[in-house]
């Protein structure tokens, strides 16, 4: 690319230089230009970005899962960490074939510590979130918030007005409505679990459905896989989904194609453990039961009906809703 004039830098320099317009108030009649509710990835980028162009700004957050929403809390992150733990088993025992020793041929796994050095990665990753927001100007409300008008919401109490109102309560595990759901766990509490399974049933085919077959089986676990279709991953790239499920099972891991639980009941015989009741007639007994089905939207109870915010089938917000043309964004 050729270089450019003497005159050209000049102007981008002015330009660079030149004051930037702020953002126009709206605290004359409202407690905050914009108010957020969820701090999570999207809603704390909002707030951050708005701030920073002059807005005056509060965000509140429920820390059902904590600062961060999912991905820093129960999803992304935590997921690595227990990923790069499970390959571990695999590598330690391909490094007995190359000539390394262990005083055990195969470590077990020290689980408590796993979640101990989870758990402090996490807290650490929650207070930079916070001083993120902080040190931008926006005010953190550690508390539920509802929507009780078009620019009003309830924290803890206390109404609060906004000019504008951002909903980014992110999603939640969905789980199968089938007898005995209430034994299963969703990904949320897989990684609160207090001992790795010992025989795991996975309920999905999705991604997380199968990165938690193969963190399970790293870790020593059995793991059957229970998927509607016939393979893996649908909509991922066929051939690609194809090779993992059968690397899976190469493996040990027990892919159940076209086969869905359909009732779950604690064992008489084992304490801890469940009779999975499958739909081909089989059962298998495990001691932990995960369903990674899907997400839904997390607005049970935001009060978007107070201020005329309309939710579809799935309780996705209509972004055509009139009200969000107003003072709401989601």
């Amino acid at each position: 690319m050729a270089s450019l004039t003497a005159a050209a830098r000049g102007r981008l320099l002015l330009r660079a230089a030149a004051p930037k317009p702020r953002f126009a108030s709206s605290c004359g009649k409202y407690d905050y230009d914009l108010f957020t509710i969820g701090a999570g990835s999207g809603g704390v980028r909002g707030s951050r970005i708005a701030a920073s162009h002059g807005a005056t700004v509060g965000v509140a957050d429920d820390l059902d899962v904590g600062l961060g929403g999912t991905c820093v809390n129960v999803g992304c992150v935590p997921k690595k960490l227990f990923a790069y733990g499970a390959e571990a088993s695999t590598e330690m025992r391909d490094a007995y074939g190359f000539g390394w020793n262990f005083k055990n041929k195969y470590p077990n796994p020290d689980w408590k510590r796993l979640i101990t050095n989870k758990n402090n990665e996490i807290a650490r990753l929650n207070g930079i979130y916070e001083k993120m927001l902080k040190n931008t100007g926006v005010d953190v409300y550690k508390a539920r918030a509802e929507l009780t008008g078009p620019n009003s919401v309830m924290v803890d109490g206390k109404e609060i007005s906004a000019g504008k109102i951002l909903i980014a309560v992110g999603g939640w595990p969905t789980m199968p409505k089938i007898p005995g759901s209430e034994y299963m766990i969703s990904s949320n509490e897989a990684f609160y679990l207090k001992s790795p399974p010992k025989q795991a049933v996975m309920i999905g085919s999705g991604y997380i459905s199968v990165e938690f077959a193969g963190i399970f089986k790293g870790y020593g676990a059995k793991v059957d896989l229970c998927i509607r279709r016939d393979r893996i991953l649908g909509g991922f790239d066929e051939d690609i989904a194809r090779y993992l499920q059968e690397q899976m099972v190469n493996q040990g891991i027990n892919v159940r194609p076209k086969t869905q639980v359909t009732a779950i009941r604690p064992d008489e015989n084992k304490e801890g453990w469940f009779q999975v009741n499958l739909s081909d007639g089989g059962t298998i007994c495990a001691d932990v039961i995960m369903a990674a089905i899907g997400r839904k939207p997390k607005v049970s109870g935001l009060g978007l009906e107070k201020a005329g915010v309309e939710v579809d089938t799935n309780g996705f917000i209509k972004h055509y809703s009139p009200t969000l043309w107003r003072s709401q964004w989601s």
